[in-house]
């Protein structure tokens, strides 16, 4: 007995002591630390130690970013390339990466880890701060690191039309303005920010109707698209509350053409805290509208062969009298 309890407290003491050598394989953050806050800078570059030179072994880097209320951080990596000794295991574990954080409700959520050679997609955060952390485990002559560019932005990433200042993430598209373009989901081609509603607004003159057409459709999610299934959406609506009438779409099947009833319509883009994916790219026109009741009956037959017949209906006419009146004597 006395033998068993002395072999378990010799195995709890050596997993303590491995547990404390793991930690300390990665160094507490150092001077490869910064925050980079708005006001100093709206935008820059920042980079793993020693970049584009191999990086440190069993270093921990912390890039905090801090806006104003109505930014948000936009981040694009230019250059990638970390130590991979074997195939990327799931989520990036126990190998040199990349972590992304924002925070959701309070809580420090993580976006997503990135590791290996291939670029990640352009990040956008939820809120004003994001918080990017390089580990390294171990380095290699043959790698280069990470560079990376970062932006203060309020327009979401969608830089084609006017912003309504009166809400965060609301686009007006103006016929009177221009008749056709594009609009996407914020920070397209990357992903899409977490916890983030979007509107798109469409006024058209008198009698037109706006046309969209969808180039490009992936938004996390399970049709019907309902909150049950966590799912993010896009929805349409020919009024400036709820269009029942028309359904939410999800997922990556990209929905038809899309008319409006009338000379107002609007599209909304709503995530969730919990998944993301790339979005949409859609093309937008302003139609006129053409009355049936007002278009004029149109014959197809050319001017001279109608004079023609008009003619020729004419003598048929007068033959068949003449004839009658000769019968009758």
């Amino acid at each position: 007995m006395w033998t068993l309890l002395c072999l378990l407290a010799t195995g709890a003491a050596l997993a303590q002591s491995m547990s404390r050598t793991e930690r300390a394989s990665v160094k507490a953050p150092g001077s490869c630390s910064q925050e980079i806050n708005s006001v100093g800078s709206k935008n820059g570059t920042f980079t793993s130690p020693n970049y584009p030179d191999p990086y440190p072994s069993n270093v921990y880097c912390a890039y905090k970013f801090v806006g104003k209320a109505k930014e948000r951080v936009q981040i694009s990596f230019t250059d990638f390339d970390l130590h991979l000794p074997h195939e990327p295991p799931r989520d990036c574990e126990a190998v040199d990466a990349v972590m992304i954080f924002i925070t959701i409700d309070n809580r420090r959520e993580r976006l997503d880890n990135f590791c290996g050679n291939k670029l990640p997609a352009q990040l956008m955060s939820n809120g004003p701060t994001m918080e990017v952390e390089f580990r390294s485990f171990h380095s290699s002559p043959e790698v280069k690191g990470f560079r990376a560019i970062y932006r203060f932005v309020t327009d979401f990433g969608i830089s084609t039309v006017s912003q309504d200042p009166s809400q965060e993430c609301r686009f007006v598209f103006r016929s009177e303005e221009r008749g056709n373009g594009t609009f996407s989901s914020p920070n397209y081609p990357g992903f899409y920010p977490r916890d983030t509603e979007c509107h798109y607004t469409f006024r058209g003159r008198d009698k037109e109707r706006v046309h969209i057409t969808f180039a490009y459709f992936d938004v996390d999610g399970i049709p019907p698209c309902l909150m049950e299934t966590a799912s993010d959406y896009v929805e349409f609506s020919n009024y400036k509350t709820v269009d029942r009438k028309l359904a939410r779409h999800c997922g990556n099947q990209k929905p038809k053409l899309i008319e409006s009833d009338a000379d107002f319509f609007r599209v909304i883009f709503k995530s969730n805290d919990k998944f993301d994916a790339t979005g949409f790219e859609a093309f937008y026109q302003f139609r006129t509208q053409i009355d049936p009741f007002t278009v004029k009956r149109v014959s197809n037959i050319p001017k001279d062969r109608k004079s023609g017949g008009e003619t020729q209906r004419m003598n048929f006419s007068v033959s068949v009298f003449f004839v009658t009146f000769l019968m009758l004597l």
